[in-house]
C-alpha cells in the first residue's frame, strides 16, 4: 500500500522536507516520552518541553506553524493532510498503513480538525471556537493538527483571532495553512513569519497523467489528455477524464470564440457562460443543502406532534434564517469556482493561440482545439492573441476583486469580440 504523500504529484522537494519534519516531530515525541522528569523548560539543546521548535528557526525540522502554498491544484490541501497523516503515524512517517494514518486521511482522527470554507470567507465565530478545541490535549497522545484550507479567506478578526494562537502556542499543537501565496493581501505579514513556508509547484503533465492511471484506473491515452487539458490541475484532470458532464461544460466554453461574431453575440456568450456557471454551482450544492435543511429540521421538532412542536417550529425561523444565508454564501462561492475553471479553460485556448502565433516550441494545452487555434492565430497575430488573453485573465482578477460576475463577463466577452 502506498504511503500517505504517494497522492502529492510532481513535489518531491516538498514532500522531503515533510518526511524530514515528520521524523524529527516523531523523534521528539519519543525523547518526551523518554525525559518526562525533566522540569519544564528544555530538553536536548534547546527544544522546548512541549516538543515544537520555534517558528523563528528556519533551519527546524519541525515547528507548529507551516503554510502550503502553490497554485490550484498544486496539491496543497493534499500536502497538508499527508503531513498530518504521517504526525499522527504510528511509525512517524506516513505509512498508509497504522491507524493513525487510515482515520486522518479519511477525516475521521480526533486530533485533526479541518476548516474548509463553505462561504467566501472565514469568520472570527468559527476561528475563535477552533482555536479554543485545538488548546486541549492530543487524545492519542501525539499531535493535535489544525488544518486550514483557504487561508487567504480568513477575515482580518479571523486572522488575529488565528494569530494570537499562533504565537502562543498550546503544546503539541501543529497549525497547517493552505493559501495560494503568501503575499499580505492573501496572508497577513505577521502570520506568515511565525510559519515555515512550503513552496508547491504546477505539476507536470507526465506526472498528472501517471497518477490517474495508477490511482484512477485511467486509460492512459485519456489520461494524457486530461492531464494537459487540466494545466496541470490535479482535481480537475480526473473529473475531465470520469465526468462526461465536466466534458460537455469544456467544450461549451471552448466553442465561445467562435460564436463572438458580433455584439448582441458577445452578450449571449456573457449570459450563457454565467448561466452554465450557476446550474454547476446549483447541482453541486443542491444534495448537501436539502440534507442538511432536512436534518436541521429534525432537530427542531419538525414532523413532531407532541405538546411544544408546533411552539418549537414557530421558534426556529432564526436558525433557519442562518442555514439558509450559510447555504446561500457557499452557493456564490461554488458558483465563482465554476466560473473561474471555465475562464481557466479559456485563457488556455488564447494561449494556444498566442504560442502558435509566436511559433514557440511548445505542446497546446487544448489538443482536441488545436487547429481553431491555429486558424485562430493566422487571424489575429500574436499581438491581438496576446490581448485577449489578457482580457480573459483580467476578468478572473475582476472576479476576485468582488466585481458582479455578469458585468466581469460581458465586459470580456466584448473585449475579446473588439480584440
Amino acid at each position: 500500500m502506498p504511503d500517505v504523500f504517494a497522492d502529492l504529484v510532481g513535489q518531491d522537494e516538498a514532500v522531503g522536507t515533510l518526511r524530514r519534519a515528520a521524523a524529527a516531530a516523531a523523534a521528539v515525541l519519543r525523547h518526551s516520552a523518554e525525559r518526562t522528569l525533566v522540569p519544564a523548560g528544555t530538553v536536548d539543546g534547546g527544544t522546548p518541553a512541549d516538543g515544537v521548535a520555534p517558528a523563528a528557526d528556519p533551519g527546524a525540522g519541525m515547528t507548529h506553524a507551516w503554510i502550503f502554498t502553490g497554485p490550484p491544484g498544486s496539491g496543497r490541501s493534499v500536502a497538508a493532510r499527508a503531513f498530518a497523516a504521517a504526525l499522527q503515524c504510528a511509525y512517524g512517517t506516513g505509512c498508509g498503513e497504522c491507524p493513525g494514518c487510515h482515520t486522518t486521511t479519511a477525516g475521521t482522527h480526533a486530533d485533526v480538525r479541518l476548516v474548509v470554507p463553505e462561504g467566501l470567507s472565514i469568520g472570527v465565530g468559527e476561528m475563535r471556537a477552533l482555536v479554543l478545541r485545538a488548546a486541549s490535549t492530543p487524545s492519542g497522545g501525539r499531535w493535535q493538527v489544525v488544518i486550514i484550507e483557504d487561508a487567504d479567506r480568513l477575515t482580518e478578526a479571523a486572522g488575529n483571532a488565528l494569530l494570537k494562537a499562533i504565537e502562543e502556542p498550546p503544546p503539541r499543537t501543529v497549525f497547517l495553512l493552505c493559501a495560494p501565496s503568501t503575499h499580505p493581501d492573501d496572508v497577513s505579514v505577521t502570520i506568515r513569519s511565525r510559519c515555515r513556508v512550503v513552496p508547491l509547484r504546477q505539476p507536470s503533465p507526465a506526472a498528472v497523467a501517471e497518477v490517474l492511471v495508477r490511482r484512477d484506473g485511467v486509460a492512459p491515452d485519456v489520461a494524457q489528455w486530461a492531464a494537459a487539458a487540466a494545466q496541470g490541475h490535479v482535481g480537475r484532470a480526473r473529473r475531465l477524464a470520469r465526468d462526461p458532464e465536466a466534458r460537455k461544460r469544456r467544450d461549451a466554453v471552448l466553442a465561445v470564440p467562435r460564436r463572438l461574431t458580433a455584439v448582441g453575440a458577445a452578450f449571449d456568450a456573457a449570459s450563457a457562460l454565467i448561466e452554465a456557471a450557476e446550474a454547476e454551482a446549483e447541482a453541486s450544492v443542491a444534495e448537501a443543502d436539502a440534507a442538511e435543511r432536512a436534518a436541521l429540521e429534525t432537530a427542531l421538532g419538525a414532523g413532531g406532534t407532541g405538546r411544544g412542536a408546533a411552539g418549537a417550529i414557530r421558534g426556529s425561523a432564526g436558525q433557519l434564517k442562518e442555514l439558509e444565508k450559510r447555504q446561500k454564501s457557499r452557493a456564490t462561492r461554488a458558483q465563482r469556482d465554476a466560473l473561474d475553471r471555465a475562464l481557466v479553460d479559456l485563457a488556455g485556448f488564447y494561449r494556444d493561440a498566442l504560442t502558435m502565433a509566436l511559433r514557440a516550441p511548445v505542446v497546446p494545452v487544448h489538443t482536441d482545439t488545436a487547429e481553431v487555434a491555429a486558424a485562430a492565430a493566422q487571424k489575429w497575430d500574436a499581438e491581438g492573441a496576446l490581448r485577449r488573453l489578457e482580457a480573459v485573465l483580467a476578468c478572473r482578477t475582476a472576479i476576485e476583486a468582488n466585481v458582479k460576475p455578469r458585468i466581469a463577463v460581458e465586459a470580456m466577452m466584448l473585449a475579446l469580440w473588439k480584440g
